[in-house]
């Protein structure tokens, strides 16, 4: 199985890209996994607890997990995938069977700041979106797909989110083998790598 990393800021695109790269390949030859499912289980804490959890540290995530599943995977095993929900910040008890397929595109902000998932990326994708068009884009989309108010939005992008980036998710940036800018709907990344991937089916 050959497997993409796709890393960048929160909201610059990473799968808006992976979709679009993925549309016209079938489900047996191309499938998407987020880190996002594999946010630590926190049922030990409270709700005021869970939303006071730095959410843009590589410490919120169970990237052991993570790797051992897409080993897994690469080794033509079926997972377990985790379910998360960003309303309870909650590992939820139902997972989502998912089975191998020839190429995994894989995305997330904070993928390439464990050198374990870095080894297991054939190709290392990094989005390069100004910081203010992403915050737009996170606060369309945390506020109407995710159930959040503007101000928690806000309240935490300037506590977690924006440090987050300048501390982990920027400097894993020169792990990257290709840099797409414009975010997901980059018409010539799409054609390079959805061609890519052609050849990888092959």
């Amino acid at each position: 199985m050959v497997i993409i990393g796709i890393a960048g800021a929160s909201a610059s695109g990473k799968s808006v890209l992976a979709k679009n790269v993925m549309d016209g390949f079938g489900a047996d030859q191309v499938m998407m996994m987020s880190e996002d499912s594999y946010y630590k289980d926190q049922h030990n804490l409270s709700k005021d607890q869970r939303n006071l959890t730095n959410y843009d540290h590589p410490d919120a995530m169970d990237h052991d997990l993570m790797a051992q599943h897409l080993e897994a995977l690469s080794m033509g095993q079926t997972i377990e995938q985790p379910v998360y929900s960003f309303h309870e910040h909650l590992r939820l008890s139902q997972t989502v069977l998912m089975k191998p397929c020839k190429v995994l595109i894989v995305e997330g902000i904070l993928l390439f700041t464990q050198e374990r998932l870095r080894s297991l990326f054939n190709l290392r994708i990094f989005m390069d979106v100004p910081l203010d068009v992403c915050l737009i884009r996170r606060l369309e989309r945390d506020v109407n797909d995710r159930g959040r108010d503007l101000q928690s939005v806000l309240a935490q992008y300037q506590a977690t989110v924006r440090p987050g980036y300048f501390n982990h998710i920027s400097p894993s940036r020169g792990f990257a083998d290709l840099i797409v800018p414009e975010g997901g709907e980059n018409p010539a990344a799409i054609e390079l790598l959805k061609a890519r991937v052609a050849q990888m089916l092959i």
